[in-house]
């Protein structure tokens, strides 16, 4: 049996300060566009912390430390590729908040958030990253509707 398989990695960030409020960025792109956390791609031989510190430096302007591993989002592609999001939060950052074209950058109180024309499943995701007993949202496809299980 063949355990090797394609992988699609990413990351996301859950920036957030001492008065109860989350970095959120209004994403542009059409393919997943809404309010969400910063994040991005994992390059080729970086390792996952350097790329998470500097997804949120390009996409905010802040220079995050003392990341958290918090959960992890995944799912299987129907070309067989598995898309996985590696989910870290911190409340250690420093530099000058500055957006980029990735979308508009801002800080907002975490209860405020689920009220936000949030990106897709962002609600769920949140559930990752504030409940320390979810480690995992992974999405399974039945008949042509993808279903998301917190586990």
């Amino acid at each position: 049996m063949n355990r090797t398989e394609q992988v699609i990695l990413t990351n996301m960030c859950m920036v957030y300060d001492d008065n109860g409020n989350v970095l959120v960025q209004n994403r542009v792109s059409s393919f997943w566009s809404g309010v969400t956390f910063p994040g991005g791609h994992v390059e080729r031989g970086e390792s996952f912390t350097d790329a998470v510190i500097r997804e949120v430096l390009e996409e905010t302007g802040l220079t995050v430390k003392d990341l958290q591993l918090c959960g992890i989002k995944d799912w299987s592609n129907e070309d067989g590729t598995r898309y996985i999001v590696l989910c870290y939060k911190t409340n250690r950052f420093e530099g000058e908040l500055c957006s980029s074209d990735e979308g508009e950058v801002w800080w907002v109180p975490l209860d405020e958030l689920p009220k936000m024309e949030l990106a897709e499943d962002m609600d769920s995701m949140l559930q990752l990253f504030c409940n320390d007993s979810i480690s995992e949202m992974f999405f399974l496809k039945e008949a042509e509707t993808w279903i998301s299980v917190l586990k």
